[in-house]
């Protein structure tokens, strides 16, 4: 794969093998992060699990210490008083039928998370197979289903992220962006990881956490060292 020439200067301040303390990889991150925009940090976390199987399934969400940097637009399915409570939260969009027939007839998706009243599923389960693809299908394990919809739009606005495992077992999520600076990356890298242990499944045997990395949007991916989260 072609590289250019910033990422390979910055890829040269990283060593390959090192596994690295959180704050001297943050500190890399941010030091190597050479785009002309606010890069946004991500963290790649591979887990000894077989997601194949139900029972060793690893999903959650937590609210990040710094929220994530991004501005985040939020989709509600509600009626009545809950519809008003949610658009009171901040909720970008708030709706029940016409946001299914938009969402079906015009293709729209100008949102990033989706949350529904637990009354709204019937109505919201209609978009499963355009939803679900795209990560956005509400849950309750991901708190997007939930009778307290304003809370929900809440926590999302604040930084709340879902976390959960991909076909090949690992975990991808933003933890801030490099304007952060180290200190609040590393907080919110502890939430995150922390709520990643947490969550191991019973199911799991052996070494739980097998890989850890973060990256910028355009720089070198940096190894943190697992050896406290085994």
């Amino acid at each position: 794969m072609f590289r250019g020439k910033k990422y390979q200067e910055s890829a040269k301040q990283i060593e390959k093998n090192t596994q690295y303390e959180a704050l001297d990889a943050m500190t890399l991150i941010c030091k190597t992060a050479s785009a002309k925009f606010d890069e946004t940090v991500e963290l790649h976390v591979k887990l000894g699990v077989d997601s194949r199987h139900a029972d060793q399934q690893v999903r959650g969400a937590i609210v990040l210490p710094h929220g994530t940097g991004k501005t985040v637009r939020v989709l509600v399915f509600a009626k009545g008083d809950k519809a008003d409570a949610a658009r009171e939260a901040g909720a970008d969009y708030v709706g029940d039928l016409d946001l299914v027939d938009k969402i079906q007839k015009e293709n729209w998706f100008d949102f990033d998370v989706v949350v529904a009243s637990p009354d709204m599923m019937g109505v919201v389960g209609r978009l499963g197979k355009v939803l679900g693809p795209k990560g956005l299908m509400p849950s309750p394990k991901a708190g997007t289903v939930t009778p307290d919809v304003a809370k929900a739009v809440k926590e999302v606005k604040a930084g709340k992220i879902e976390y959960r495992l991909d076909k090949t077992n690992i975990i991808h999520c933003p933890i801030g962006k490099v304007s952060f600076g180290p200190e609040k990356l590393v907080d919110n890298y502890n939430a995150l990881i922390g709520a990643i242990v947490k969550a191991k499944p019973a199911a799991a045997k052996g070494q739980y956490v097998r890989s850890c990395v973060a990256a910028s949007t355009m720089g070198p991916g940096v190894k943190l060292s697992t050896a406290k989260l085994i």
